[in-house]
């Protein structure tokens, strides 16, 4: 019964074969299928068995011989599986070069660093769409229909039906005071927010100017807030995003929606406030506009005048890049140009 028991031996064995590639299971195939293998010398030396035992015998080496057959397919099949899997994910049109890695824009690293000096202050995000109304572009923020000031930002108007060829009151927003007046209007005082996002202005295009950029407004509405509140605030960022040494002054100016209002030079970082050719000889360089929340725009979006004040300010996030990167071409940055791009990835 010596057969028996390897036959039995040879059963437990390929019940628990295992094969991790192609090469094994040949290996295996050869090792009990083939010619010379195993289960052929079995059925070699089944013919010396005596004729009482054949009948028992003869099952076993047929079923061993099935079972490793059925054993061999079910690893071909699981190897044939993971082969398959592995070329789906292997994309064969991609180049053997290495690709790459990208950076961040540098007008995104300087928004985020504005949004984080302004945030240790208080201040928190709010955004509004592009696509805009002129109630909240222009109305709300105290311009009248007809004031000169709405050419100064003139903007792109959006036709409500082809072919109707005058203005309509839907508006590419030409800045992002128009999310402070839908704050105001949905949220009560304190309100502390900055609002950054791009906005559109009709210019012609040159080195200094485009027809869309990047603002961050700030709004502070609440009880006894002063233009002195404003100043320390504009210090702060000042020293914060351009050193501890920079300087400010505020000009007076005009703003539609503030009063009063300011414009707000530091001393030029470059020359350290000497005089150069990037500060015109002057030592300051103008950065942003800012005033006192015009009583009109309060009641406008439902505050009390009376009880509450507030300070504005906007500032474009292109000027601010070009003041710390001294980037002298503003259509730089939409263009795209990795050789420029990858002046930031250290940064």
């Amino acid at each position: 019964m010596a057969l028996k028991d390897t036959i039995q031996t040879l059963l437990q064995q390929v019940s628990g074969l295992q094969a991790a590639n192609t090469e094994e299971l040949e290996a295996l195939r050869i090792k009990y299928l083939s010619k010379k293998g195993e289960i052929t010398a079995l059925f070699n030396e089944f013919r010396n068995v005596p004729a009482d035992q054949k009948r028992e015998l003869g099952q076993l080496l047929n079923q061993l011989r099935q079972q490793t057959e059925e054993r061999i397919n079910e690893l071909r099949e699981k190897l044939d599986e993971s082969r398959e899997s592995r070329e789906e994910r292997l994309d064969l049109t991609r180049t053997p070069d290495p690709i790459a890695l990208g950076t961040r824009h540098p007008l995104s690293l300087v928004r985020e660093e504005i949004i984080d000096i302004f945030s240790r202050i208080g201040f928190t995000v709010a955004e509004g769409p592009e696509v805009e109304d002129d109630k909240h572009v222009y109305g709300m923020l105290n311009f009248a229909p007809e004031h000169p000031a709405r050419d100064m930002q003139d903007t792109f108007f959006i036709e409500k039906e082809i072919g109707v060829q005058k203005p309509t009151d839907v508006l590419l927003r030409s800045h992002t005071s128009s999310v402070q007046t839908r704050v105001m209007t949905s949220q009560k005082p304190p309100i502390r927010v900055l609002c950054p996002g791009r906005v559109y202005r009709n210019e012609a295009i040159s080195a200094r100017a485009h027809c869309f950029f990047h603002q961050v407004e700030g709004l502070y509405v609440d009880k006894n807030v002063s233009f002195a509140d404003l100043r320390e605030a504009l210090l702060y960022f000042s020293k914060e995003m351009f050193g501890a040494e920079t300087k400010i002054r505020l000009r007076p100016s005009y703003f539609p929606f503030t009063e009063p209002s300011a414009e707000m030079d530091i001393s030029c970082n470059i020359c350290g406030g000497k005089g150069c050719s990037f500060c015109k000889g002057t030592g300051w360089v103008e950065i942003l506009g800012c005033g006192m929340v015009d009583p009109n725009v309060l009641e406008a979006c439902g505050i009390d005048s009376k009880i509450y004040s507030g300070y504005a300010f906007g500032m474009g996030v292109e000027r601010i890049t070009n003041l710390k990167y001294r980037v002298k071409d503003l259509r730089l940055f939409s263009e795209n140009d990795v050789r420029f791009l990858r002046q930031f990835e250290s940064c």
